[in-house]
């Protein structure tokens, strides 16, 4: 049975313009999808309407025309699809896999246990709804057990999800569906084969592939691309250095973020965009993409410091 074709994607959230770490992930995106003669789309994170930025968006699909990345197929916005999320979210009602939760954050945060990446959530819930309490949330029912998923860059995770994090919120207090549904859903709609992002998002990898294998969904490949540290150390969109990207001379941008996927130079300079492209895509090799993060400044990093510590 031949593989479908390859399918990749790039979501950023319109929540200001883009930075150097999200151009460095769609660079990767990009040139891994069109390296294996792939489709590439483009999808516009926006479900969370209270972060989103007006004209944000527009903003950032300019600057993606500006750097040569061009998308196949109509860009898609997250809060067009809402019906799709429902549908989702009703099939795991319907399987018993989903159940209202009436917990405030205070209330989880005091009877949690501290997990990586905060309060587990202690299955309040889980039997029903305690007295005299309304739901405010919808939660995933998580099985006790690991899962492991590899990873083409970061060599894989394995994650316990009823001790790691608890039972995952599918729809929250505030009405909006979560990010862990909506992106899976999205992904299987749109047939995507290949992920590649940011770092940042492999702790949620195994979140992911547990809903797919909930909702009946095909399950992606995956690669995790390094992340582009501030000087204060902290990812770069959180980072004061995370100044936009300059849309009206993207090739310093584009030849340092080829760098810093560990990429071989070119043959000759790119004189304009174009140039950089016809002798980036035959010439990309995911085998040499680092795994550990770069500093704003930092040396460049090849394939010889994959496995090589994280800079503290």
């Amino acid at each position: 049975m031949n593989a479908p074709p390859y399918r990749g994607r790039f979501a950023p959230s319109p929540t200001g313009p883009l930075h150097f770490g999200s151009l460095l992930a769609a660079i990767g995106s990009y040139a891994d999808a069109r390296a294996q003669q792939g489709g590439w789309l483009v999808r516009i994170e926006d479900l969370d309407r209270n972060r989103a930025v007006a004209g944000a968006d527009c903003a950032i699909l300019s600057t993606l025309e500006a750097f040569g990345l061009d998308w196949d197929e109509t860009v898609v916005y997250q809060s067009q699809r809402r019906a799709l999320y429902q549908a989702a979210l009703e099939q795991l009602r319907e399987s018993g896999l989903s159940y209202p939760c009436a917990c405030t954050r205070r209330e989880i945060a005091a009877r949690g246990l501290q997990g990586p990446e905060g309060p587990i959530y202690p299955g309040t819930c889980r039997a029903g709804l305690p007295p005299n309490r309304s739901p405010r949330s919808e939660r995933l029912r998580v099985a006790d057990m690991e899962l492991s998923v590899p990873d083409a860059v970061q060599g894989g995770i394995v994650q316990h999800l009823a001790r790691e994090v608890g039972d995952l919120v599918l729809r929250r207090a505030d009405g909006f569906y979560a990010y862990q549904l909506a992106v899976v859903v999205d992904d299987a709609e749109q047939g995507i084969t290949q992920v590649v992002r940011g770092a940042d998002l492999l702790a949620s990898t195994p979140r992911q592939v547990y809903l797919q294998r909930c909702l009946g969904l095909p399950r992606p490949a995956y690669a995790h691309l390094p992340l582009v540290l501030g000087d204060d150390g902290r990812k770069l969109s959180k980072s004061l250095a995370a100044a936009p990207v300059d849309p009206s001379n993207p090739l310093p941008a584009l030849e340092r973020a080829w760098r810093l996927l560990g990429q071989t130079p070119l043959a000759e300079p790119p004189s304009d965009v174009e140039t950089f492209w016809q002798q980036a895509i035959p010439s990309w090799d995911p085998s040499r993409v680092p795994s550990g993060p770069h500093r704003l400044g930092s040396r460049q990093t090849g394939a010889a410091d994959r496995h090589a510590p994280a800079p503290q």
